[in-house]
């Protein structure tokens, strides 16, 4: 009888222990405070149109050095790599047979003169003597057709003086522009020149020279991506800006920002068929050489203004499989998801073309301590604000507010 009451009291004391143990952890949990989060409030406002894009940089003119008469090459005059002016002399061609042409075309337009000299003194006689009866009128036709035809000799003899005189010329060839001349293509005592003067791609080249300042920055845009744009702006929420106004800021290979500012002067009319793409062209100012053709660069192309948009700190958009999205404190104290559109950024700060509303609070620190659904107590979010030792950052907790869903 004893031990049944022992045993009777044993239990007893086990069962007012658990209880005890837990209305503790019960009340422990009651304890817990509600979280603190910094926010901002979603103001709408207007921010740039940039799109990020590759592009290719090119010489703003570009010309080939020919050899435009035949000729052996006697020497090469400029330095190569160097800058030259335009009609400055690069190369020398063997001007003998050119001066021995311009002499005897020389020749020929004196004998050319010298005979219309004596024919134009002849038909002058004629005319005088005419009227008087002394000469016959065939006689006087025949003397005025030889002076016209003399006439016409002298012209072309002086047109082929002309055309010995300039093929002379071609034998010293000049740079077509300022620029920076090329690598000799042909070396001394070759042959060089084509049959035909001017005959263009059929000329032997000597050399390229380019114009390095400004220089043209080539790129691409999708036509998917320009008819978003006309879409937007159609709608009131894109200015896209006139095609001199479009402004090109290049970033280098080592990440620095190019000191100059390009400005867009070609747009192409249509889509090339193989890519789906439109071609544009920036002028881009290159005193200093740093660029050369054939870099390739990025590029940020300011294409207008786009209205209504969010400015929100890097920190408060998170990301998962799902896309970006940014956590809201709501009118009842809650934390909501909202995914949102946030490709581009300035200054820091993501802007938010779609998913927020104008005043919602959006969180950007305390975001490890929160989650969907839960609680949470905002007050305004300060720059330098940092997050409490011991707590993952923004990128950790984009992991774990994703795995809380």
């Amino acid at each position: 009888m004893k031990s049944t009451s022992l045993r009777t009291l044993l239990l007893c004391f086990g069962l007012l222990s658990l209880t005890a143990c837990g209305k503790g952890k019960e009340q422990g949990q009651q304890q817990m405070p509600t979280p603190e989060v910094g926010v901002i409030r979603a103001q709408p406002q207007s921010a740039p149109l940039t799109k990020d894009l590759v592009g290719r940089v090119s010489a703003f003119r570009s010309a080939d050095v020919r050899a435009r008469v035949s000729g052996v090459l006697l020497k090469r005059v400029y330095q190569e790599g160097t800058d030259v002016k335009q009609g400055q002399v690069l190369f020398e061609i063997d001007p003998s047979v050119y001066q021995a042409n311009l002499a005897s075309a020389q020749g020929n337009l004196a004998s050319a003169q010298a005979t219309y000299e004596n024919y134009h003194k002849a038909a002058e006689r004629f005319r005088k003597l005419r009227p008087q009866g002394f000469v016959s009128q065939s006689d006087l036709d025949l003397a005025e057709a030889n002076e016209r035809s003399s006439a016409a000799a002298v012209q072309q003899a002086k047109a082929a003086v002309e055309t010995a005189r300039i093929n002379l010329g071609f034998t010293r060839v000049t740079s077509p522009i300022d620029g920076r001349a090329g690598q000799q293509q042909v070396t001394e005592g070759a042959i060089v020149g084509n049959g035909t003067t001017d005959s263009g791609s059929n000329a032997t080249l000597l050399t390229t020279v380019d114009q390095l300042d400004p220089l043209y920055v080539n790129f691409t845009v999708s036509s998917a991506d320009l008819d978003r744009l006309r879409a937007a702006q159609s709608a009131g929420k894109v200015v896209l800006s006139d095609q001199n106004k479009t402004t090109v800021q290049v970033t280098l290979s080592d990440g620095s920002k190019y000191d100059q500012v390009g400005t867009l002067d070609f747009s192409g009319a249509t889509v090339d068929p193989t890519t789906g793409a439109v071609n544009l062209r920036a002028q881009l100012p290159n005193p200093s050489h740093r660029l050369l053709p054939g870099t390739y660069v990025t590029i940020a192309a300011n294409l207008g203004e786009q209205q209504s948009v969010f400015l929100v700190p890097q920190a408060a958009i998170l990301r998962d499989v799902g896309g970006a999205y940014a956590l809201v404190v709501g009118q009842d104290g809650k934390v909501v998801r909202k995914n949102v559109t946030a490709d581009n950024m300035r200054a820091g700060s993501w802007i938010v073309t779609n998913g927020l509303a104008a005043g919602d609070q959006v969180i950007v620190s305390g975001l490890q301590t929160v989650q969907p659904g839960g609680p949470a107590k905002a007050s305004p979010w300060q720059p330098d604000q940092k997050a409490p030792q011991g707590q993952p950052g923004a990128a950790g907790n984009a992991k774990s507010a994703a795995g809380k869903q």
